[in-house]
């Protein structure tokens, strides 16, 4: 397993991870297998999703504000009850296929960490797993 260690910018922001994730399967060796990425955080979670046009990151960070808006019915102390519902909502694990030694995504997909507290300093994990 490797880890990871992304720097996130914002309070919420979509970052790319796709080419790091795809770095650690190349040195990794797997020409065929799974690759599982995690991130351990409470307040940030992985997603897949478009990566050609920045519109759709902005548009899920928008949309995720208004399912999970700030509230005075929210008891959590540090204030940031809407950032650990976004991560729930948004997963915390990813699973993508290997094959002849990449990752099997979509045309347009790529990989996130999606940070819902920052900025901050995360770790994503990630295991490479032969078939």
């Amino acid at each position: 397993m490797e880890r990871l260690t992304i720097t996130t910018r914002s309070h919420e922001e979509m970052v790319d991870i796709t080419s790091a994730v795809q770095e650690v399967v190349s040195r990794s060796g797997v020409r065929d297998g799974m690759c599982c990425i995690f991130a351990p955080h409470t307040t940030a979670g992985v997603t897949l999703n478009e990566n050609w046009d920045p519109d759709v990151r902005h548009d899920l960070l928008v949309s995720l504000d208004d399912m999970a808006p700030a509230s005075p019915q929210h008891r959590h102390a540090e204030g940031n009850s809407p950032a650990h519902v976004k991560a729930s909502l948004c997963g915390s694990s990813a699973i993508v296929f290997i094959e002849d030694g990449r990752l099997q995504l979509g045309r347009w997909q790529g990989i996130y960490l999606a940070e819902f507290d920052g900025p901050r300093r995360r770790q994503v994990w990630v295991k490479v797993v032969s078939a």
